[in-house]
């Protein structure tokens, strides 16, 4: 059931199947809340394009800042759970 909820809907909005912009516009905002999108840039930037972090530097601090914040968010409703 996870996966056809989450795994399913975050690769399908990555762009890694099909590109972000032949999506419809309100899809397109959506997919800027899933991390996949930035690391298949990621991905295809260093292994299509031999790119370093000069170029790469937007993709990684979105994923940076995804990651922060969601870890901020677990940790204060577990804390939350455990009092």
């Amino acid at each position: 059931m996870t996966s056809f909820l989450f795994i399913n809907p975050a690769v399908m909005l990555s762009g890694f199947g099909f590109p972000i912009e032949n999506m419809p516009q309100w899809v397109q905002y959506l997919t800027y809340l899933n991390p996949l999108r930035y690391f298949v840039a990621v991905i295809r930037g260093v292994y299509l394009k031999g790119v370093g972090l000069d170029i790469l530097w937007p993709q990684l601090l979105a994923m940076a800042v995804i990651g922060i914040s969601t870890i901020g968010i677990s940790a204060l409703r577990f804390k939350q759970k455990l009092e």
